[in-house]
């Protein structure tokens, strides 16, 4: 009795101790009494009550799962039933497509109980949202701009489906690998193609040149709008000038009215004359009138003082000038006396008449 009792005893305790496991890290250890789901153990060294009262399986929830959608290892290889697809414009495109998967932290339990085929749910239920989400789409939106919309779009979808379901599965990432025309009509497909770049390159040309000219012409713009300013303002300036000289000059005018009005003559006798080659002066010795070249006795002038040895001053000049123009007037007028009046009427000449 006593062997028999230790040998119960032992059988016990070597029982007792296959309840204990150790749970790797990234796995949970989900434990079953009679069948029944119990607890869900996390990793570590743990005990349960051994078999056949309790039981456990080790679930995975750090891997990343992976499947393919349309194809099988490469694009070529194509699984059409799986990857052809009707758009809202009713027209077919081959859709592939890649959905990574992994368990939420605590839905190992729904993973294996809830669904009999929790993987095989997961594909189902992104070719259904794949299948939804492009039939609500035209053919160039899911070809073109669209693909990352469309697959954010069916990730959400499916997530929805399967938690619906409660297979304890979270989508990670549906990427779109290709999607493209039937092979059947993949040229004439092309030929559009080519047609919609080359209607997109002369949009983008046409942008650029608007971005160019806009710029120059709003420059334009604004230097006008400037320079009508600036012209504004000279004229209301001007006018404003006007306006006092008038002024001051009317106040002057009725204080002494002849002197005014001489000096307003020579002012205006001066601006007449002032582009005229020619000046003709009144000689006071008599009435006849004097000519002096003027223009000859400027350049005289210029070419005394370029050269190195130029020292007349412009009054020797004239001088000179009029003694020259006196020589030839007539015999009756003294000799003595013509060089001193021509040369007093030449510096009358250039003294200005504001200075009378």
């Amino acid at each position: 009795p006593k062997l028999l009792a230790g040998l119960a005893l032992a059988g016990v305790v070597i029982w007792g101790l296959s309840g204990f496991m150790i749970v790797q890290e990234g796995q949970v250890a989900v434990v079953t009494r009679f069948g029944e789901y119990k607890k869900t153990l996390p990793p570590g060294l743990q005990w349960r009550i051994p078999y056949p009262i309790e039981d456990h399986q080790m679930v995975n929830i750090a891997q990343l799962r992976t499947f393919e959608v349309g194809f099988r290892g490469t694009a070529r290889n194509k699984v059409l039933p799986e990857s052809l697809m009707l758009t809202t414009d009713e027209n077919i495109v081959d859709v592939q497509y890649v959905v990574q998967y992994r368990l939420n932290p605590d839905g190992a339990p729904d993973y294996l109980f809830r669904t009999a085929m929790p993987d095989e749910s997961v594909r189902q239920a992104a070719e259904t949202a794949m299948r939804e989400i492009v039939g609500r789409k035209t053919m160039d939106f899911v070809l073109y701009e669209g693909r990352t919309e469309v697959a954010t779009e069916v990730q959400s979808l499916a997530q929805s489906i399967l938690d619906r379901y409660q297979t304890g599965i979270q989508i990670s990432t549906v990427a779109i690998q290709n999607v493209q025309p039937p092979e059947q009509v993949q040229a004439a497909f092309d030929d559009a193609v080519k047609a919609g770049q080359d209607r997109e390159r002369q949009i983008n040309e046409g942008n650029a040149y608007a971005n160019q000219v806009l710029p120059q012409a709003e420059g334009q713009v604004a230097r006008m709008l400037q320079d009508a300013e600036g012209y504004k303002a000279k004229v209301i300036g001007d006018a404003q000038g006007d306006t006092a000289r008038f002024t001051s000059i009317e106040a002057e005018f009725a204080k002494a009215p002849d002197v005014t009005r001489q000096r307003m003559y020579l002012a205006t006798m001066e601006q007449i004359l002032e582009s005229s080659a020619k000046v003709m002066v009144d000689a006071d010795s008599s009435n006849n009138m004097l000519y002096l070249p003027l223009d000859k006795i400027m350049s005289e002038t210029a070419r005394d003082y370029r050269a190195p040895s130029g020292s007349s001053s412009v009054e020797a000049t004239t001088g000179a000038a009029a003694a020259s123009t006196t020589s030839s007037r007539p015999a009756t007028t003294p000799s003595s006396s013509v060089p001193t009046n021509n040369n007093a009427a030449a510096r009358s000449a250039l003294v200005s008449p504001y200075s009378r």
